[in-house]
């Protein structure tokens, strides 16, 4: 109990420093919304009006209160580009990006993981593994983005390269080909660090003892060798999914998905800081939490962790 707590406090502490580092660089980047905001033949005065107006004329210390208080309650201000709350502008976009992430997520679990394990059934798949698995990972997400649509939705019309679909199918249709872009070079990696953790498990003493006294071979794979080599899996399992709600912000704008990252984009090129502080923090969440869910998993699976935690 111990360990969970210190594990559930340490992210915690993550989230407020991410959040006090985030603001603080958006604060002090160069450029004015307000000047943003009031166009580029707005008079001094306008300017003042519009930086009181949204509370910029502040100490940065009590701008950092007043927001980190409304973003615990859910209020993450108003966007001075399309002048509504941030919350409701996120609010329809967020389901998108997440079904993006799940579906990609799906992928590189039946790819990534499935690929990885072909080694354990013939040896003479581990090189064929090893070259697939590194060419994947050397494929940005917008060359595989681009080759996707180039052939399965140009080409071939099997896909559409736009959009988001309406009702499951639809949906399902159109995220496709952005979730196995955003899926591939994940999924890749997955396959290559899942391939040298089972192969390493299966070299260790207790393994071929297991298979010496003659234990069946599943046996021995699923108790002995994939418990074991779960880990770094999990690892990079974590941090996979928080890669992928980054990755989105390339995928989204490719496919002209309306989710955060094309959000993200545009806030950026308008010095909308509500937005923009908004979005980095569900990445930094969705980050902070994969490794915590990671660091938890670890303590189930691992009793030598719980018994050093007690310890």
């Amino acid at each position: 109990m111990r360990s969970v707590l210190r594990i559930i406090g340490t992210a915690a502490g993550t989230l407020l420093a991410a959040s006090l580092v985030i603001y603080g660089a958006l604060a002090l980047a160069p450029g004015d919304p307000a000047t943003e905001l009031a166009g580029p033949r707005a008079t001094p005065r306008l300017i003042a009006q519009i930086r009181h107006q949204y509370g910029l004329d502040r100490p940065l210390p009590v701008r950092y209160w007043s927001w980190l208080t409304g973003a615990v309650h859910g209020n993450f201000g108003i966007s001075l580009q399309f002048r509504e709350s941030v919350s409701a502008l996120l609010a329809p976009r967020l389901p998108v990006t997440l079904e993006l992430v799940a579906y990609a997520s799906v992928i590189i679990f039946v790819f990534g993981l499935g690929l990885g394990l072909l080694p354990s059934l013939s040896a003479r798949l581990n090189v064929l593994v090893t070259v697939t698995a590194g060419v994947g990972i050397a494929v940005p997400t917008f060359v595989a983005a681009l080759v996707l649509v180039e052939v399965f939705a140009l080409k071939l019309g099997w896909f559409p390269a736009v959009g988001t679909g309406t009702g499951f199918a639809g949906q399902v249709e159109h995220l496709t080909l952005p979730a196995f872009a955003l899926a591939f070079s994940w999924a890749a990696y997955v396959a290559q660090i899942s391939r040298a953790s089972v192969r390493e498990q299966q070299g260790r003493e207790h393994v071929t003892t297991a298979r010496g006294r003659g234990l069946p071979s599943p046996l021995v794979f699923r108790r002995h060798v994939l418990r074991n080599a779960a880990m770094p899996i999990v690892t990079v399992s974590g941090l996979t999914v928080a890669g992928l709600i980054a990755g989105s912000i390339v995928v989204e704008t490719a496919f002209g998905i309306g989710g955060l990252g094309s959000l993200l984009v545009q806030s950026v090129s308008a010095k909308d800081n509500n937005v923009v502080l908004a979005i980095s923090m569900i990445l930094v969440v969705a980050f902070v939490l994969a490794t915590t869910l990671s660091d938890l998993a670890h303590l189930a699976l691992d009793p030598r962790i719980r018994a050093s935690a007690r310890s």
